[in-house]
């Protein structure tokens, strides 16, 4: 399953996201917001992340007003691998590369069509292991040293 969220800077693209996955026929949860009111893009996040963190979600997609803001408290989870993307490359390196397990977009920033591409180049995307692997390893190996293994 797919989770998603955003604040009020990022629902336009979220929903917009929302209707790409649907038309995949992914299985999709919203996590809010749910209107344009004024909200804290941290109670979001971490809604999302926790999710992914703990392995009740395969994989996430948080879209604030520029994507700053939902990349940092993502990162903050153990096991998160967020990548803030601007573009299809970026989109796709963060899957074959990073293995980003929540993708980060800019609702202020980007297109909704330019967001289908890069949400569908992300994941369509394998992850290419290999010497990719090992600096993933590290950053396992940072996260137990740091004590932030769940």
């Amino acid at each position: 399953m797919i989770v998603i969220a955003s604040d009020h800077g990022g629902l336009d693209l979220k929903e917009a996201i929302k209707g790409l996955l649907a038309e995949l026929g992914l299985a999709t949860e919203d996590l809010g917001t749910n209107n344009g009111d004024s909200v804290d893009y941290p109670d979001f996040g971490v809604k999302l992340a926790r999710q992914v963190s703990e392995g009740k979600a395969e994989k996430g997609i948080l879209v604030c007003g520029t994507g700053i803001g939902m990349s940092i408290v993502a990162n903050k989870f153990p096991k998160i691998r967020a990548a803030l993307a601007t573009d299809v490359f970026m989109a796709t390196m963060a899957k074959e590369h990073n293995n980003a397990n929540i993708l980060v977009l800019g609702g202020r920033v980007i297109t909704a069509e330019l967001a289908r591409d890069m949400v569908k180049a992300w994941l369509d995307t394998e992850f290419a292991g290999g010497r990719h692997q090992g600096r993933l390893d590290k950053i396992a190996a940072l996260e137990q040293e740091l004590g932030l293994h769940a």
